[in-house]
């Protein structure tokens, strides 16, 4: 049971001139899976606009139509999403394919735990080499049986119980892990507690409460956060206005501070407070990089990102930070690439059991490139000269959006173009990136550079 693997389509970035012009990004990734999902548990319709149409996400809205859930877009591009309530979801009659979402997989693992029947799981080549064990042992400790291949691993299949409560303390930081063990809990008597050692990224807690739902978050004297949900709330259908994705506006705010010259505007960003790394390490490095009219939509801080060419210093980034930031350090190893002197970034261990390993990957294609490195066990030191690296180097995914979008923005800068093997597998978190890069002035060219 493997989702099927597209053809590889290879996609050139050459340098480009400034970049220039306001865009928007599209939607958060997170929040779009969230409001599927919690949407499908509120008994009405929810509506939501500004979702993320990449393939991550529609695998998730084809999950919750297999459990029961109505979901469909209309003409002018709104959602709807009729759901069946807390505890009522159906058995779907085939296999759920998560393709290459592991956000959607760990999620639906914790969602079905509690449903009183079996739900098969499958998904694409880097996702069957995903473990899952860290999803696994606290949702069959509340009373779930899962069978799967070793070390959690995709292929599986969740047989649902009555589940009961658990006080569970992760042992890392993890918004995944979290969010599955709240999503296991909506459908079990009795009050579930969470402990996180250090804070990770709260949509799930912050859309489980536009939905109505109570949760309560304690920070702890140690640094810690507590959690706790009690069970068998019901959820009320709402609309949702979801924010673009920090994690793709990353690769727009990187591009624009390493091209010189460039002056672009990003509107309507999330600005979570667990999710803005990214932006405060670049201005630590001395990026042009204004926040500007900030509000709150659907429990979420919004903002409009302004960002100039200029140049960038090393810095170490405090491992501390990697939760707020863990998806965008590939394409801060992108920026690093560029400053003067050594950017340290450790803490990292996560980002060799994402969609591919991306500690390795990364530090393999920017060599090819290039760049000066040390890899680390968790991480990188990378230690640039201030001028744009050679370029020239054609470089693997590994069947990872992220690491496609980073080599990329990459090649908009260095001296000679630099390819990646598949642009395809961008459309899984930002369709059309190449389209938007080239609206504001970026330079690509389908296949392999000559």
């Amino acid at each position: 049971m493997t989702s099927e693997t597209s053809t590889y389509q290879p996609v050139t970035a050459c340098r480009s001139p400034a970049l220039t012009g306001t865009v928007n990004v599209p939607g958060d990734k997170s929040i779009s899976h969230r409001s599927l999902i919690l949407g499908s548990l509120a008994a009405g319709e929810t509506h939501v606009t500004g979702l993320l149409e990449g393939e991550d996400v529609l695998r998730t809205a084809a999950a919750m139509r297999a459990l029961g859930a109505d979901v469909f877009k209309d003409a002018a591009g709104v959602w709807h999403i009729f759901g069946r309530g807390v505890g009522a979801l159906s058995e779907p009659d085939g296999v759920l394919d998560m393709g290459n979402s592991g956000t959607a997989a760990r999620l639906l693992m914790g969602l079905v735990a509690s449903c009183p029947f079996t739900t098969f799981f499958c998904g694409d080549e880097s996702l069957h080499k995903r473990p899952m064990g860290r999803i696994a042992l606290p949702i069959t400790e509340m009373g779930a049986k899962i069978t799967s291949r070793s070390e959690g691993r995709f292929p599986l299949a969740v047989t649902g119980n009555q589940l009961m409560p658990i006080d569970y303390e992760l042992p890392v930081a993890s918004a995944q892990v979290k969010s599955a063990i709240m999503l296991a809990a909506l459908d079990t008597p009795g009050v579930t507690r969470i402990v996180e050692p250090r804070p990770s990224r709260d949509h799930t807690e912050n859309m489980l409460r536009h939905f109505g739902a109570e949760v309560t978050v304690t920070a702890l004297e140690n640094g810690s956060r507590e959690i706790m949900l009690c069970g068998q709330q019901e959820l009320t259908p709402t609309h949702i206005i979801v924010p673009g994705d920090p994690s793709s506006a990353a690769f727009l705010v990187v591009a624009a501070a390493i091209i010189p010259g460039s002056d672009i505007t990003i509107l309507n960003v999330g600005l979570n407070p667990l999710r803005d790394g990214l932006f405060e390490t670049l201005v630590e490095m001395g990026a042009d990089l204004d926040v500007l009219n900030v509000r709150t939509e659907a429990g979420e801080r919004v903002g409009d990102l302004h960002v100039k060419g200029g140049p960038l210093k090393g810095i170490e980034v405090p491992a501390s930070r990697a939760p707020s930031m863990i998806d965008e350090y590939p394409v801060l190893f992108v920026a690093a690439a560029f400053a003067t002197g050594k950017t340290v970034m450790k803490g990292l261990r996560e980002l060799r059991v994402k969609e591919s390993d991306r500690l390795a990957t990364m530090a393999v294609g920017l060599k090819a490139c290039g760049v000066s490195l040390e890899e680390l066990e968790d991480g990188l030191i990378i230690d640039g000269t201030g001028t744009a690296p050679s370029g020239g180097g054609t470089v693997s995914t590994e069947l990872d959006h992220r690491i496609a979008m980073s080599f990329l923005i990459l090649g908009l800068a260095t001296e000679q173009p630099v390819t990646v093997d598949d642009g395809q597998v961008m459309e899984t978190s930002f369709p059309g990136f190449v389209q938007l890069l080239e609206s504001l002035g970026g330079q690509f060219s389908q296949g392999p550079h000559a």
